[in-house]
C-alpha cells in the first residue's frame, strides 16, 4: 500500500493510475451491456436455472470475461482469444524456424509477432463467437436446463422483425468486435498505465465476481462456513505470494576483457531460476482440455445417456469424482514440465553465456554449464509442478465440503488466485521500479 501511495502522490504515475482505473471501468461497462439480438430478461431467467440445478460450463471461460460470457455482453469472449491466440504463438516459435528468427531479432521481430497475434486472435474471436452464439441458440449453452421452445428462456428470440440468419451474424460480429476493442484497451494500459494491460484486464474480470461468489456462500452454507472460507483464502494467499517470489539464483561471472583501451567485464549476476516457472498456463491447458468431455456431452440428449456417456458424466465431467481430481492433478504436472521445456532452453542460456564470456563459477562454459542448469530445473520444476496443481485442485475440495454442486464457479482458489496474486505483485513491482526510477532522477538533478 506504500507503494500505492507513494505513486499517487507522484504526478505523472497519478495519472497512469487514473488512465489505468478509467480503462477497467470502460472495460466493466463493456461487460455488462447486452449485445443487439439477446433478450437479457431472459438470460437471467436461464441463469437462475442454471445456478439451481448446478451445471455449471463454460467456467474457466466465464471466469476470464468476469461473468460477462453466460451474458452474451459485447466484451462476452473477453480476453480468452488473446490468451489463445499468444499460447499458440509461443507453441509454434519453438516448431517454425521464421518465427524463432523474428523473436530473436528484437523489439521489430517481437512487434511482427505480436502483429500476428492480433490477427490471430480476431480468427479465434469469429469461431468463439459463432460456437457460443449456436450453442445459446439451442439452450446447450446453459446446460440443456432452459427449454428453448419456451419464448420466456429464448436466449435469443425470433419475434425481432429481422431475419434469424441477420440476427446471428450480427451477434458474431459484434462479439468480435468487442474482442478486438478489448485488446485495444489492454495494449492502451501496457502503453500509457501502469502493469500489463492484458493481465490487468485479467484480473479485474476475476474480482468483478468475488463479491457475488462471496455472498453465495454466506447465503447458502451460512456465516460460519463463510468466515472459514475467507480464512482458507487468506491463508492460500499468503503461500501463493511466498511460492511465486521464491527462486534458485545461478551466480554468473563475466571475465574481463579489454577491447582497445577500455576494459570491459569482471562483473558477477545471477540468472533467476523461479520455482513457478511455467506461471498459470499449466492450469490453463489442464482445464482447458478437461472441459472436452463435458463440451461433448452437451450435444446430446442429458435423459437418454448411454453407458459410456454416464461413466464420462459421472467421472470427467464432476469436479468432484476423484479420477476428475487425480486426472487434473497429473495433466498440470505434465504440462508445467512441458511448457518450461519450451520456454527455457539451457542449451541456448549456456551458448549466450559463452559467447559474452560469462561463466557459472566451478562450471565449465558450453555443454557443462547447459547439463548444469538443465539439471537445476528438472529439481525446482518439480515442486513448482505440485504447488500448481495442489492450488488448482483446492476448489474440488470446496465443492466436496461445501457439499453444493453451485459453486462450480467458485472463485477463490485454483485459477483465480493465481492470476490475481501474479498480477498483483507484477503490478506492485513495475510501480515500485518507477518510483524508484523517479527517485534517482531527483537524486541526480
Amino acid at each position: 500500500m506504500s507503494a500505492f501511495s507513494s505513486a499517487l502522490r507522484t504526478p505523472d504515475l497519478r495519472k497512469k493510475l487514473l488512465f489505468t482505473v478509467a480503462i477497467v471501468a470502460i472495460y466493466r461497462l463493456g461487460a455488462t451491456l447486452p449485445s443487439p439480438g439477446v433478450s437479457y430478461a431472459n438470460v437471467k431467467a436461464c441463469l437462475a436455472l442454471t445456478e439451481a440445478s448446478g451445471n455449471g460450463v463454460l467456467n474457466l471461460l466465464n471466469l476470464f470475461s468476469g461473468g460477462a460470457l453466460l451474458q452474451l455482453s459485447v466484451f462476452a469472449l473477453g480476453i480468452m482469444p488473446y490468451i489463445t491466440a499468444s499460447i499458440i504463438l509461443q507453441l509454434l516459435t519453438v516448431v517454425i524456424p521464421r518465427l524463432e528468427q523474428l523473436r530473436k531479432e528484437g523489439q521489430s521481430g517481437q512487434a511482427k509477432i505480436t502483429q500476428y497475434t492480433r490477427y490471430l486472435t480476431l480468427g479465434l474471436a469469429v469461431l468463439q463467437a459463432s460456437a457460443f452464439v449456436a450453442l445459446a441458440r439451442t439452450g446447450q449453452l446453459f446446460g440443456n436446463v432452459c427449454d428453448q421452445d419456451n419464448p420466456a428462456y429464448q436466449i435469443i428470440p425470433e419475434s425481432t422483425g429481422l431475419p434469424m440468419w441477420l440476427t446471428l451474424m450480427v451477434l458474431v460480429m459484434t462479439m468480435t468486435a468487442g474482442t478486438g476493442v478489448v485488446m485495444w484497451l489492454g495494449e492502451l494500459i501496457t502503453d500509457r498505465g501502469v502493469g500489463n494491460g492484458m493481465s490487468v484486464l485479467i484480473f479485474t474480470s476475476i474480482a468483478a465476481r468475488l463479491p457475488g461468489e462471496g455472498w453465495t456462500i454466506k447465503t447458502s452454507s451460512g456465516t460460519g462456513k463463510f468466515l472459514l472460507v475467507i480464512g482458507l483464502v487468506l491463508v492460500i494467499i499468503a503461500l501463493v505470494v511466498f511460492i511465486e517470489q521464491a527462486q534458485r539464483r545461478i551466480p554468473v561471472q563475466y571475465a574481463k576483457r579489454m577491447i582497445g583501451r577500455r576494459m570491459y567485464g569482471g562483473t558477477s549476476t545471477y540468472i533467476p531460476l523461479k520455482v513457478n516457472q511455467a506461471g498459470v498456463v499449466p492450469v490453463i491447458f489442464g482445464s482447458s482440455l478437461l472441459y472436452l468431455p463435458q463440451l461433448y456431452l452437451q450435444f446430446f440428449d442429458q435423459n437418454n445417456l448411454k453407458g459410456y456417456q454416464i461413466w464420462i458424466q459421472n467421472n470427467l465431467a464432476d469436479p468432484t469424482s476423484p479420477i476428475y481430481i487425480g486426472l487434473y492433478f497429473l495433466l498440470i504436472i505434465f504440462f508445467t514440465y512441458f511448457y518450461v521445456s519450451i520456454t527455457f532452453n539451457p542449451t541456448e542460456v549456456a551458448e549466450n553465456m559463452k559467447k559474452y564470456g560469462g561463466f557459472v563459477p566451478g562450471i565449465r562454459p558450453g555443454k557443462p554449464t547447459a547439463d548444469y542448469l538443465d539439471f537445476i530445473l528438472s529439481r525446482i520444476t518439480l515442486p513448482g509442478a505440485l504447488y500448481l496443481a495442489l492450488i488448482s485442485v483446492l476448489p474440488n475440495f470446496f465443492f466436496i465440503w461445501l457439499n453444493q454442486q453451485q459453486y462450480q464457479n467458485f472463485p477463490f482458489g485454483g485459477t483465480a488466485v493465481l492470476i490475481m496474486v501474479g498480477v498483483g505483485l507484477e503490478t506492485v513491482k513495475q510501480i515500485e521500479s518507477q518510483l524508484m526510477q523517479r527517485n534517482y532522477e531527483g537524486f541526480l538533478r
